[in-house]
């Protein structure tokens, strides 16, 4: 069907919904997130609109959960919370096969803007999360969370809305890139020294739950970035993934020892037998790769991007959900501090990086980088790390957020070209 289709039944379902609100309420609800989901398909269908697809699937998926707690509780006795982490591995590993080894290798090419994204990621963003949490006296856990969004990486949403904004991609995939790698020394560095007020914090655990959540995922996206080339004989496929399975499963171990020396727990314990668990699965994984998807680069660049989205929208509403009565107390609060969180980060990303002297395209990708977080890894963060569904919630609504304002502005900005460009 046509984008004109679309919207009109969007519109016809959205005043059936506003008529019932004052009859059958019941059925109001559901016409509500049927509308929603209506205007998400005229958004995939309009050019023009296609950038607020995604925003308008999570107001879907966040109502439906928010009318309808018992379909995003549990499913056969199983609780729907233990699918945030595997679901967040998931999107990881679909960002980290979008990157390559040279746009890590970039950032010596352009070490200004990525210091200067870096130091605004991690220094301003989540002190100016601390501040709002004080300022609106969240309760405890929530305004942990509000720091934790601050203290998170840049995610892969920045770097579309700077391809749309006309920004620097490749600046931006780099700051990605090279945030994530920061991340888990950098977020629990930021939680504990500003968060510890609110709640307890472990930097150790936060360091390993970040390892075992985005780095590994991101880590094993990079293999299978590489194997999509092209399908490879098994001598050329050897050579190709033991090595980086050496790096990986080694850096996890190294990692890992490290900490338990810190904190003086024992070092041996499961460690090896991890390395090779996560070794086996690199090579399994890789294996099924390249007998399946290499050379079929087009076909997994189409349909990844769809389970991110899909796994973003179910985990939105799985702790919408199981928060419900929190976010209908504070969800506008969290709105209002979610606004100047991220409208902060556009305009500082983008006014102090012209004040070193970069170009605007180039300050239109700091913006971007620096206002948008990575808001799934703050979500299962709070799950795994803080144990705390409240602590989730200022990660879900910020990120949601996100998508509204870049959509917006990348939108704003695609009209006005770079006097640079």
């Amino acid at each position: 069907m046509g984008s004109k289709t679309w919207m009109t039944l969007a519109l016809v379902t959205a005043a059936l919904a506003a008529v019932g609100w004052g009859t059958a309420a019941a059925f109001a609800a559901g016409a509500t997130v049927a509308a929603l989901a209506l205007f998400a398909m005229y958004c995939r269908t309009n050019p023009k609109m296609h950038v607020f697809t995604f925003t308008f699937w999570v107001f879907a998926m966040v109502c439906w959960a928010m009318f309808y707690p018992k379909h995003f509780g549990t499913w056969g006795g199983f609780a729907l919370g233990g699918l945030i982490v595997p679901l967040i591995q998931i999107i990881m590993f679909g960002m980290g096969a979008s990157l390559s080894v040279d746009d890590f290798a970039r950032a010596l090419k352009m070490p200004r803007a990525v210091l200067i994204g870096m130091a605004l990621q991690f220094t301003v963003m989540p002190v100016l999360g601390w501040a709002l949490a004080r300022a609106f006296g969240f309760e405890s856990e929530v305004a942990a969370g509000v720091v934790l969004i601050g203290a998170c990486s840049g995610g892969v949403a920045s770097n579309v809305m700077v391809f749309l904004a006309r920004g620097n991609v490749a600046l931006s995939v780099t700051m990605t890139s090279c945030s994530t790698l920061a991340a888990p020394l950098m977020t629990p560095l930021a939680m504990r020294v500003l968060a510890g007020e609110f709640i307890e914090i472990n930097p150790w655990k936060m360091m390993l739950d970040i390892v075992n959540m985005v780095i590994i995922p991101v880590g094993g996206g990079l293999i299978a970035n590489k194997i999509l080339d092209r399908k490879r004989p098994m001598g050329e496929f050897v050579k190709l993934i033991v090595p980086m399975t050496l790096l990986i499963a080694g850096g996890v171990a190294a990692v890992t020892a490290g900490g338990r020396m810190i904190t003086g727990d024992p070092v041996a314990p499961g460690l090896a037998q991890a390395a090779l668990i996560l070794a086996a699965v690199t090579v399994g994984v890789g294996l099924l790769f390249n007998q399946f998807l290499a050379g079929r680069r087009d076909l997994f660049d189409q349909v990844l991007p769809v389970i991110s989205m899909a796994g973003i929208c179910f985990i939105l509403a799985i702790i919408a959900a199981g928060s419900r009565e929190e976010l209908i107390a504070m969800g506008a609060l969290l709105l209002i501090a979610g606004f100047i969180h991220n409208t902060a980060g556009y305009l500082l990303g983008y006014f102090l990086s012209g004040a070193v002297g970069l170009k605007e395209s180039d300050r239109r990708t700091v913006a971007f980088e620096v206002g948008m977080q990575n808001g799934g890894m703050g979500v299962g963060l709070a799950k795994s790390a803080l144990n705390s569904s409240a602590a989730a919630l200022a990660p879900a609504i910020f990120g949601t957020w996100m998508n509204v304002t870049g959509s917006t502005l990348a939108g704003w900005w695609r009209e006005r070209p770079p006097r640079d460009e």
